[in-house]
């Protein structure tokens, strides 16, 4: 009888006894509620990743700069990969970070067939857990054991600032990495190397390698300016399809909307280029990332600024934009959430009713939008036509993101990114920024 009627007082009020509780109803008067976390020393840490795992909890990957509080395996305050394991009750069983003397991020990671982790991220060190780095900055893939100890780590890259951003393991227990080539400093690679011209800024770049890293195959898709792909999923036809941004308009880009597009690409399983798309406006559209639908199709999320071309709608500044995609590519509908603010979405997941989860950040104070401070963690739902069911954010009155969101098997939904605040609903915080937890059920 208390806890029921704690519930109701939180509805009340929306805020429990302390800011690490909140309660909500959403759009389909389910009370849901939410729980708030935050890790971190003195200097920068974020999640930029979560990953559910098969024992139904979750592994995190992003990184660190603090060596204090609760990062204690570090000497220095150079950025490492930081990995933090948690049990399907939120408990956490293990941390660990990785990296060298330099500056050292995780962008993705995934469990792989055979109950172990892989890792991608960049590295800009030669020592330490990296054994070489071909220039400024590489891709840096890491694989590691159930219980977090190195079993092996490769680097990727050439002169410049190379970059890695997803990963997924392929059906021959390989994996297919992306990221970022800077075409500028690679030596002649990348797709507008034949133009002889200077190339402005970077190519999708995909990696094939085997099961140990080694290299297979090295493509690059683009234009002559910056294309930076954030998202890939496999295809029935043991393709890819790669979800991005790009402001070119020639060589692989053939229809730019308008400034920076959402540029969606299939790739054949050995690379070959099937099929490229831009979607959007006469403004700026980014996308973040993509999954598959339980009915054979894609959803791409991103944010946009256009209110026309693709866009049917914008409520102000920047909106979430959902697009649901056939396998070829057709647009088949799409949707605009947001306030008269800047609302981005970073991350969607499929859930156990086929609608998706949404992570990313919110400015706004209208459209059902609330804010404490400046950017707040927005996490919303929509049902597999795109409906909102409901939308929550919650931080402090300094910045709060979410990069990443999944839900469990127990159908809790954990989201992930950092934070700054120490108040309203973020009750701590250790340093400049700390990873930021948001547990919703």
């Amino acid at each position: 009888m208390k806890n029921i009627l704690l519930v109701f007082v939180c509805l009340l009020f929306f805020n429990c006894s302390n800011d690490d509780g909140i309660a909500f109803k959403n759009n389909e008067n389910l009370v849901q509620e939410i729980t708030v976390k935050t890790l971190g020393g003195s200097k920068n840490d974020v999640a930029n990743a979560i990953a559910k795992t098969t024992d139904g909890g979750y592994i995190i990957a992003g990184y660190t700069q603090s060596n204090n509080s609760d990062i204690s395996t570090k000497t220095d305050e150079s950025f490492d990969f930081w990995v933090l394991k948690f049990s399907a009750d939120n408990s956490l069983e293990w941390k660990k970070n990785f990296g060298g003397s330099e500056d050292d991020r995780a962008a993705d990671i995934i469990q792989t067939k055979d109950g172990n982790f892989a890792i991608l991220g960049y590295t800009r060190s030669s020592d330490g857990n990296v054994t070489s780095n071909a220039g400024f900055q590489d891709f840096w893939l890491l694989k590691i054991t159930s219980t977090g100890n190195l079993l092996w780590q490769k680097t990727y890259g050439f002169s410049g600032a190379d970059y890695g951003t997803s990963l997924l393991e392929t059906n021959d227990n390989g994996f297919l990495i992306t990221g970022v080539l800077d075409v500028s400093a690679s030596g002649g690679q990348g797709n507008a190397k034949s133009s002889g011209s200077k190339h402005a800024g970077g190519d999708y770049w995909v990696i094939k390698t085997d099961n140990s890293g080694t290299l297979e195959w090295s493509k690059y898709y683009g234009g002559s300016f910056t294309d930076a792909p954030l998202g890939v999923v496999k295809t029935a036809d043991n393709g890819y399809i790669l979800a991005g941004s790009s402001d070119s308009n020639d060589f692989n880009i053939k229809n730019n909307k308008g400034t920076y597009d959402f540029w969606v690409i299939k790739i054949s399983e050995t690379g070959d280029l099937l099929w490229e798309k831009s979607f959007g406006g006469s403004e700026i559209d980014e996308a973040r990332a993509i999954t598959a639908t339980n009915d054979g199709n894609f959803i791409v999320v991103g944010d946009t600024r256009s209110s026309d071309k693709d866009v049917a709608k914008n409520n102000g500044a920047a909106d979430v934009w959902i697009v649901k995609i056939a396998p070829n590519g057709e647009i088949i509908w799409e949707k605009t959430i947001g306030g008269t603010s800047f609302d981005v979405a970073r991350s969607v997941s499929k859930t156990q009713d086929n609608g998706f989860i949404v992570a990313g950040s919110s400015r706004s104070l209208d459209n059902g939008f609330s804010n404490n401070g400046q950017n707040d963690a927005l996490v919303l739902k929509v049902d597999k036509n795109g409906k909102l069911l409901w939308q929550k954010t919650i931080g402090g009155s300094e910045i709060d993101f979410l990069y990443d969101v999944v839900e469990l098997d127990n159908k809790s939904i954990i989201a992930v990114g950092e934070s700054s605040s120490a108040d309203f609903n973020i009750s701590e915080n250790k340093g400049f920024t700390d990873v930021l937890i948001i547990q919703i059920k």
